[in-house]
């Protein structure tokens, strides 16, 4: 498997311009944020999507208002949608066992083109995470040269990787 690695320094510099917007889209680019911690029994995954690029995947219109993310007027209908579309490209397996992806939170950061998505998942397990199964092909539906950058952490130890069409899946073993 060709699977390219990201220094964990460069965790910080990526999601301080994601969160800033220090780049202008259209960088193709997601940013995923997995930390597992032994003493709270939790597994925390963040996901960090260009707002543009949401709305072109669930309703083909990258400017569209219809669903209104994170607004007093978000439609109804938003969550269920980002969560189908999730469903078909994103996946978390902890110990061989799929976790439940139900939003906690969700966040916008940016302005215009550049404003992104946070949304944090939160799951409480009963087990020591010992394998870890990520994919990550959101946008490579739409964008040949879609990124998506992971992070990982168990009990603040750093793993970085950066998944695409040709690698959209990955396995740690700890």
């Amino acid at each position: 498997m060709n699977l390219a690695r990201v220094s964990s320094g460069a965790f910080g510099f990526l999601l301080l311009s994601l969160s800033t917007i220090i780049y202008a889209h259209p960088l193709r680019l997601s940013l995923s944020q997995i930390e597992y911690e032994a003493a709270e029994k939790s597994l925390s995954i963040t996901l960090r999507l260009f707002l543009t690029d949401v709305n072109e995947a669930l309703v083909f219109d990258p400017y569209s208002t219809q669903l209104s993310f994170c607004q007093a007027n978000e439609a109804p209908e938003a969550d269920s949608l980002l969560l189908e579309y999730l469903a078909q490209f994103f996946y978390v397996v902890v110990n061989g066992e799929t976790v439940a992806l139900e939003i906690e939170r969700k966040e916008l950061s940016g302005q215009g083109d550049n404003t992104a998505l946070g949304v944090t998942f939160v799951s409480y397990r009963a087990e020591e995470l010992v394998s870890l199964e990520i994919k990550n092909a959101v946008f490579t539906d739409l964008f040949f040269d879609q990124s998506n950058i992971v992070y990982v952490y168990k009990n603040g130890n750093p793993t970085s990787l950066m998944l695409n069409k040709s690698t959209p899946i990955h396995k740690l073993e700890f």
